[in-house]
């Protein structure tokens, strides 16, 4: 029988690729499944300024109180915060006093914008790079 037409036995766990099929020692789930985001402690408090901001023009700054951190250290929330806010693609300013946490969204600097490449020609007709 032709090898395309053969049956391949299978058992369930690596059939067929010359592993040894002993038992896995955990759970598994596929990839495409997990989520691949991370959700540190700080992530509600985060999440809240975020949203604010979204809703929030340019000249506007959020006011979370210091005692709604509930312990926390502000410069771990301020990383958290910079972190998520980078992989969101917004430019965020902080600053703090006795009171309150500011969060206010800024304009991207000129080196954090792509330049898009320009052709230019050359004397001879030809395009320079």
């Amino acid at each position: 029988m032709p090898s395309s037409q053969r049956k391949m036995e299978s058992n369930g766990n690596n059939a067929g690729n010359g592993k040894d099929q002993q038992p896995l020692n955990f759970a598994n789930r596929l990839i495409a499944s997990i989520p691949h985001g991370r959700k540190g402690k700080h992530n509600v408090i985060v999440a809240k300024i975020l949203s604010d901001l979204d809703r929030l023009d340019l000249e506007t700054a959020i006011l979370v109180p210091l005692d709604d951190l509930r312990g926390e250290k502000m410069a771990n929330v301020r990383s958290a915060l910079n972190r998520a806010a980078r992989q969101k693609k917004i430019s965020v300013a902080t600053s703090a006093d006795d009171q309150y946490f500011y969060v206010w969204r800024t304009q991207r600097q000129a080196s954090q914008v792509p330049v898009p490449t320009q052709k230019s020609q050359s004397p001879n007709g030809t395009d320079v790079r």
